[in-house]
């Protein structure tokens, strides 16, 4: 196996206005969660504000907005080199300027929207195999937030309320841009109450463990193995490794699921997790990072 030697930065979002909306949540434009932790640790990951960072806004139904938060954001970090690519069709992604840029920089942050969005526009492209091959290779960074967060796994929730998860077929699943292997991630996990949808998720999907990011907090994930928590909030680990019994795979479509014996951690700032080992640290300097 290949130990990837880039960093993977996964955030749980907030209300802005480039999530898709989902009913009973009000949406509100607020990118200011990030300025002090969070988009201050992608700084300090990249190698400082004189690196060169690119914001792909694809995921959102308004870029122009969203890309004006960031720039004003990293901005106030200090930020001199950070550039917008304002991809909106998939027979966009392969342009050689967006590639030339994509293999010339330091960094990059996929912005919040529809995660879907993602997975179809790179899916499959020269433009998603150079990130794969820096990320693998080089000491590059890929950052993502609420729908760039949940399109880096291999495994990718697409669709699912979260109000009626727990009912079989309720929980959508699709192919995401597979930076991370054997893991499910949910966003807005705590606000949003989605406990439900991710459990279904992982009930279906066992060997994957399940990464349910709260709001204003992150994971970050060195040599494809190693998380930890960052930011103010909480991040729900399920591990469905130890099921012992679920009837997901014998019920009818919206029926009730059960499941025996999920294992769940909760972590907070300064927490850490080998995915391999599947181990929780109290403090993450105790983990054996080489």
């Amino acid at each position: 196996m290949i130990v990837p030697k880039g960093k993977l930065i996964s955030i749980g979002g907030a209300e802005d206005k480039g999530t898709e909306p989902e009913p009973d949540f009000l949406q509100k434009n607020n990118l200011n969660f990030f300025e002090l932790q969070i988009l201050q640790r992608i700084v300090q990951e990249v190698g400082g504000p004189d690196k060169h960072i690119e914001v792909i806004t694809s995921a959102s139904s308004i870029p122009l907005e969203v890309a004006h938060g960031y720039l004003n954001a990293f901005g106030k970090l200090g930020c001199s080199n950070v550039q917008i690519m304002d991809i909106r069709k998939r027979d966009e992604v392969s342009h050689t300027g967006y590639l030339e840029r994509i293999k010339q920089c330091d960094g990059v942050m996929f912005t919040g929207g529809n995660q879907m969005r993602l997975s179809t526009f790179f899916g499959g492209t020269p433009f998603l195999e150079i990130l794969h091959q820096r990320y693998r290779n080089e000491n590059f960074v890929i950052a993502g937030t609420s729908a760039g967060a949940m399109a880096m796994s291999n495994t990718m929730i697409y669709q699912g309320s979260s109000s009626d998860a727990l009912l079989k077929g309720e929980v959508k699943l699709s192919t995401g841009l597979g930076f991370m292997r054997d893991v499910i991630i949910d966003s807005h996990f705590v606000k949003r109450g989605r406990f439900g949808r991710l459990a279904e998720a992982v009930a279906s999907n066992p060997s994957c463990i399940g990464i349910g990011l709260g709001e204003d907090t992150g994971l970050l994930v060195t040599e494809g193995n190693y998380m930890e928590a960052i930011g103010s909030g909480l991040v729900i680990l399920i591990d469905g490794h130890n099921i012992v019994h679920t009837n997901i795979a014998d019920v009818q479509y919206g029926s009730p699921i059960s499941i025996e014996n999920l294992i769940v951690h909760v972590m907070a700032k300064g927490n850490g997790y080998d995915l391999a080992a599947r181990q929780f640290y109290a403090d993450v300097k105790q983990m054996q990072v080489s």
